[in-house]
């Protein structure tokens, strides 16, 4: 495991406990009380630093490299039946987006979402997360294929942002991505998305538009990262911290702001602590999620989706 500078404390206080794990085991010492003292400490010191994290702590944890990511969460929810789909059907694969089918229990989803590496080399096939206008044309196509066949979608969000390269500004990575939030809108079927990581940007907004709209409590979703935003406004990337504040990204600022519509628990310490813990939650808020939505007729979920996000910014003075 690996930790983070605020997390040290806590990575001190799991090696106290192995080490009288250990004691306890190679000799004839009861070390029983000891290890139930460190135990108690360490409960309450993770229970005070995870109560109490700042917006910039959050977009480290999101960044974590434990953390599960699109594909960990599609292969746990849908237990082997995920089918994967690729392609745009005009450049390429983009690996950076991934979509396909899957089962819930007895119900097929079409999910969707950005796929960061583990390691150097699956990161750059994934292009680190960030998708390629051909990435966001199959991400439609799919959408549209759910819809013709009556699917509802599932999105998961997690990306540092689309990708910014030339080359994909040639093939039109603005209009890839304003012609999904178009489409995205009006689509005949259930949209449920899950940022599940980092929102950044259009890259996350490109498939992000959704009748229900989830964050992870560790999450962060906004027009800019904290580090972007510090070196326009302060030509350095020294304030990240000041300016994750100021851009109000975490999850419950967004609650607070009505932009999302509901907040998933992660197991204490993040969702890397307990994966499997994780998972079960997001299952948890899809079900819901469906089960409010399913009934509707197609007119009334576009209608209800167009209002939705025609009421967002409205200021009363």
């Amino acid at each position: 495991m690996e930790y983070l500078e605020f997390e040290l404390p806590i990575k001190e206080l799991e090696e106290q406990l192995t080490k009288c794990e250990l004691i306890g085991k190679e000799s004839d010492v009861d070390v029983t009380e000891s290890c139930k003292n460190i135990e108690k400490k360490l409960l309450k010191t993770k229970t005070d630093i995870y109560k109490n994290l700042t917006a910039w702590q959050r977009v480290q944890l999101s960044r974590h490299p434990n953390r599960p990511y699109t594909l960990d969460y599609i292969n746990y929810l849908t237990n082997g039946t995920f089918m994967e789909l690729h392609g745009d059907r005009t450049v390429k694969d983009d690996k950076a987006m991934i979509g396909g089918l899957g089962k819930i229990g007895d119900q097929s989803f079409m999910f969707i979402g950005q796929q960061k590496g583990y390691n150097t080399k699956t990161r750059q096939y994934r292009n680190f997360g960030m998708s390629n206008p051909e990435g966001y044309r199959k991400a439609l196509r799919l959408m549209k294929m759910a819809e013709k066949f009556g699917i509802p979608v599932i999105t998961l969000l997690d990306t540092p942002g689309a990708y910014p390269g030339l080359e994909a500004e040639e093939r039109g990575q603005g209009e890839a991505i304003a012609r999904n939030i178009l489409e995205m809108t009006r689509l005949k079927t259930p949209i449920i998305t899950i940022v599940i990581g980092e929102g950044a940007s259009g890259g996350a907004v490109g498939i992000g538009v959704g009748d229900r709209v989830y964050m992870m409590e560790n999450t962060w979703y906004s027009v800019i990262s904290p580090e972007s935003c510090s070196s326009i406004l302060w030509r350095s990337w020294e304030h990240k911290e000041k300016a994750a504040d100021a851009l109000k990204l975490t999850a419950n600022d967004m609650k607070k702001q009505k932009l999302i519509d509901g907040i998933i628990k992660e197991p204490l310490g993040g969702a890397h602590f307990d994966r499997e813990g994780a998972f079960k939650e997001v299952e948890k808020t899809i079900l819901k999620a469906f089960k409010e939505l399913k009934d509707l007729t197609p007119t009334d979920l576009v209608t209800k989706r167009m209002d939705k996000y025609i009421q967002m910014g409205e200021f009363k003075g």
